[in-house]
């Protein structure tokens, strides 16, 4: 049986015989990148093998859950277990356009059968964001009847619901409550240039620089290039963007200024919340504090705090600046990338001011009871 047939065999046993939605007709779609690090890297398929069978054999503790199948979506596109692998850019987008419309066309069709509907994302960052990007421009009501599981089988999985496989699947093993995440969007002052979407990090500057020459040179390099060009950006950012000054103001939840200067600015992050990672677990926000903003420093000075990333020990120096805020205006003179949970896009002058703002609650995402307040 190929890994991906496998996989989806196995994820398919413990959803038939999970307590989420019990009361409900449960629906599930699996939303599977084949070419996702976790499938691809035989040390991490290995490990992720054991985890599912595992959690397999936790899950034969649970009655069989009375009313659980794949969604039409997952029978028309995908297999008998529920398992749709995608073919390329955008396809996990139109797969859950597609489940978005059937919940449509069941609620208006038959008021008395309401299915729920599971979504598990089985890739990286770009899988997910596919899918919460389509997820988030449906209509609130249909969202309701939607949560979405986030496997960590990419290479950084740093928007994935864990860092581990088990401890993801254990969302389905066990009790699990849904919460309702905010997204991140990036406006600019160009008509029709974004919004864009994220629902981990959002940033500009030199870690958008890694990002973009990462998955520029995404299959052209071997092994893990993002840790290559984290250190290659330190030598050549300079060179190719200029650093100029950006005017920062930031606004809390109330609508009150938070912050407000103008730095010249190596980066500037933005979460969905505090206590985020990106680049393969860089701790850029270690704690409450959702905002991170780098001033701009020498090659050695940089080269000298990288590793610091890493541990969250870079707040503690003076280039650092950390605040909490629901709004981040920036302008400058100078061209700035920006990434968006992997992706990325060239800022311009006339795409100044921009903004990064934390949206409403919109995203339905599985979380353990006992983590819930």
């Amino acid at each position: 049986m190929k890994i991906p047939d496998l996989f989806g065999k196995l994820l398919a046993e413990i959803i038939l015989r999970t307590p989420l939605a019990a009361d409900k007709f449960l629906r599930w779609t699996i939303i599977a990148n084949p070419t996702a690090g976790g499938f691809t890297i035989k040390s991490r398929w290995k490990a992720h093998a054991a985890m599912l069978l595992k959690c397999v054999e936790q899950a034969r503790a649970n009655p069989l859950h009375p009313d659980a199948a794949p969604s039409q979506t997952a029978a028309r596109e995908g297999d008998v277990f529920g398992l749709i692998t995608t073919a390329g850019g955008g396809h996990a987008q139109s797969i859950t356009e597609a489940l978005v419309e059937e919940a449509r066309k069941a609620a208006a069709e038959s008021p008395s059968f309401k299915p729920f509907f599971l979504i598990i994302t089985a890739g990286g960052d770009g899988t997910s964001l596919e899918v919460l990007s389509a997820l988030f421009n449906a209509p609130e009501e249909i969202r309701r009847s939607f949560a979405v599981l986030r496997l960590p089988m990419g290479t950084g999985n740093d928007g994935a619901d864990a860092w581990e496989l088990d401890a993801a699947l254990g969302r389905l093993t066990g009790s699990a409550d849904i919460v309702f995440q905010r997204a991140l969007r990036l406006s600019t002052a160009t008509p029709g240039k974004g919004p864009f979407l994220a629902f981990n990090i959002l940033s500009v500057g030199l870690d958008a620089f890694v990002t973009h020459m990462t998955n520029k040179m995404k299959g052209k390099l071997p092994g893990d290039s993002y840790k290559l060009w984290v250190d290659v950006a330190s030598l050549l950012y300079d060179r190719l963007y200029k650093v100029g000054p950006l005017e920062v103001k930031a606004f809390n939840e109330a609508g009150e200024e938070a912050a407000s200067f103008t730095e010249k600015l190596l980066l500037l992050a933005v979460g969905e919340s505090g206590y985020r990672t990106y680049g393969s677990h860089k701790r850029i926000l270690p704690d409450e504090r959702n905002v991170c903003a780098v001033k701009q420093m020498s090659v050695f000075r940089k080269v000298a705090l990288k590793g610091l990333f890493t541990t969250g020990e870079h707040i503690n120096k003076p280039e650092s600046i950390l605040f909490s805020a629901r709004r981040v205006e920036f302008k400058g003179k100078y061209p700035i990338l920006a990434q968006m949970d992997g992706e990325s896009v060239l800022l311009g002058p006339a795409d100044f001011p921009a903004a990064i703002e934390l949206t409403p609650p919109s995203i339905p995402i599985l979380i353990r009871k006992h983590l819930v307040n």
